[in-house]
């Protein structure tokens, strides 16, 4: 058993088959599937999907600082109150981006402020992207610890430094497929993160892992990644699976049992 714990499924790119994503998730042994709502737009679809599986997929809303440019505080903060009044679990994924840099830096970081303290007002967590922003992300998680706002770095790539700067503040650290990629060495960062900290994502479609590089991924495909992550930590998939699932739920404050409706029309 696994969790998923941030998929795009309100991607394009699963426009026709959703559901049958979804079905071969549960089959491969998933339990939860967070479905992120990088966008206004995006988390209504996320509500949406996650309406068909009770209990089994959850949404969460937020601006990805690709689209910071874009952000507009009254409008996307009552998008974001809507959403969480709606059920959605997280404000995400947000955060900061300065490897492609598509909205400035100094707006970034005021766009990320402005989601940081809605996650104060509202008690949920922020599912944050981190690249090629370390001092600044550092900075942030400084200023998460001060207001109590639980978080995880998700899709995490950066140094073990910045990994113990979220520990030492509460938050989590979620890996990818890319640490399946023959690139991957940083084998002690791996190892370093805590059991009861620890969470596993397929970020899909985006990042298959090996052996389905080059393919569009899907929750199912968790499973490879959660197989590298036991190699590096020396335990085995199913107990890694069982924690991993325990802590999503914990993080996320999800119910226990997920139910299986039949979707079929």
């Amino acid at each position: 058993m696994f969790a998923d714990s941030h998929v795009h499924l309100a991607d394009i790119a699963f426009a026709d088959d959703v559901d049958s994503v979804v079905e071969r998730a549960r089959a491969a042994g998933a339990r939860v599937l967070v479905c992120i709502g990088e966008s206004p737009a995006a988390a209504l679809r996320a509500q949406v999907i996650a309406s068909r599986y009770p209990g089994f997929v959850f949404h969460t809303c937020g601006v990805h600082p690709h689209d910071a440019a874009s952000w507009q505080t009254a409008r996307d903060s009552e998008a974001i109150h809507h959403a969480i009044d709606s059920g959605a679990v997280a404000i995400g994924e947000c955060g900061l981006d300065y490897h492609y840099e598509n909205a400035p830096r100094a707006l970034q970081r005021s766009v990320l402020a402005c989601q940081l303290h809605l996650a104060d007002e509202r008690q949920v967590p922020i599912i944050l992207h981190t690249r090629n922003a370390e001092d600044d992300t550092r900075q942030f998680l400084r200023d998460a610890g001060v207001l109590g706002v639980r978080g995880v770095l998700h899709c995490f790539t950066g140094s073990i430094e910045l990994a113990r700067a979220a520990l030492d503040v509460g938050w989590y650290v979620s890996f990818s497929g890319i640490i399946t990629f023959r690139t991957w060495s940083d084998i002690p960062l791996l190892r370093h993160i805590p059991d009861d900290r620890l969470l596993v994502e397929s970020d899909a479609p985006y990042l298959a892992p090996i052996p389905f590089r080059g393919k569009r991924n899907e929750s199912a495909h968790v499973t490879a990644t959660l197989t590298r992550l036991a190699t590096a930590r020396e335990t085995s998939v199913a107990a890694l699976g069982a924690t991993t699932l325990a802590n999503t739920r914990r993080f996320f404050d999800l119910p226990d049992a997920p139910t299986f409706p039949n979707t079929s029309c």
